[in-house]
């Protein structure tokens, strides 16, 4: 883990339009609950989802000994066109969950802007070549820090936090791809640079109402925190 450190980032799509997304195309809107109804008040088109969780007790037990079980058992092929980088910097999750959400999305970026250099930078990089090219891309940490301190709660004096953000997004089933048969559709992958990489979530239909389902099944069912927060990127602009 490197020894930089960011403020803890609360959801603030803000980010994104700083960091070069097009509003007039897409844009990031609050989800504020996993009710039918609720889950209705969100925008069509979802093309990714960020999850902000407490990690920890049975969540982060869980994650590790999921994480050393595909290591030794492995897991559904994943798209090899998925972007996916480590989490090397403290209290970044929020900015990785934004990246990962974004790049894997047919979004549009401003073409001088950070994202769209990052984008250029990063190409045929691993993903720890590529945490290394954010650590050392100053604005996005001043872009993370300006999103941060502008959060309806006031910076805290101890940076420590076990908030944690995580990225759902949508891609190819990878076997199709491999074996040139015919695609068999769509795969939920799960973004998170904290762990050892993308996680295939099982078949998608609706990738809002299959990760509101995923997210009360294995990550609310075992927290009793209320620290949960979740964000939709959909297409077109914010609505009046």
């Amino acid at each position: 883990m490197s020894k930089s450190r960011w403020i803890p980032l609360e959801s603030n799509p803000d980010w994104a339009t700083a960091a070069g997304l097009v509003g007039s195309q897409a844009h990031f809107e609050d989800i504020y609950g996993l009710d039918p109804e609720l889950l209705g008040m969100v925008s069509e088109d979802v093309k990714a989802v960020t999850l902000l969780f407490p990690c920890s007790g049975v969540i982060a037990d869980k994650r590790k000994e999921e994480d050393e079980k595909i290591a030794a058992e492995g897991q559904p092929p994943i798209d090899p066109t998925i972007f996916w980088m480590k989490q090397t910097i403290s209290n970044a999750c929020g900015t990785m969950g934004l990246l990962h959400a974004l790049i894997n999305s047919d979004v549009t970026f401003a073409p001088e802007g950070p994202l769209a250099k990052f984008i250029e930078e990063c190409q045929d990089k691993t993903p720890l070549e590529r945490a290394k090219t954010l650590e050392e891309t100053f604005l996005f940490e001043q872009i993370h820090t300006s999103a941060a301190t502008s959060g309806q709660t006031a910076v805290p004096e101890d940076l420590d936090t076990d908030l944690h953000f995580t990225c759902f997004v949508r891609a190819p089933d990878a076997t199709a791809r491999a074996t040139e048969t015919q695609a068999n559709g769509l795969r939920i992958i799960e973004l998170d640079g904290g762990r050892d990489g993308p996680i295939d979530r099982g078949k998608c239909t609706s990738l809002l109402q299959d990760v509101a389902q995923y997210v009360k099944d294995n990550y609310i069912k075992d927290s009793k925190s209320v620290h949960f927060s979740m964000m939709a990127l959909c297409s077109g602009p914010v609505k009046d």
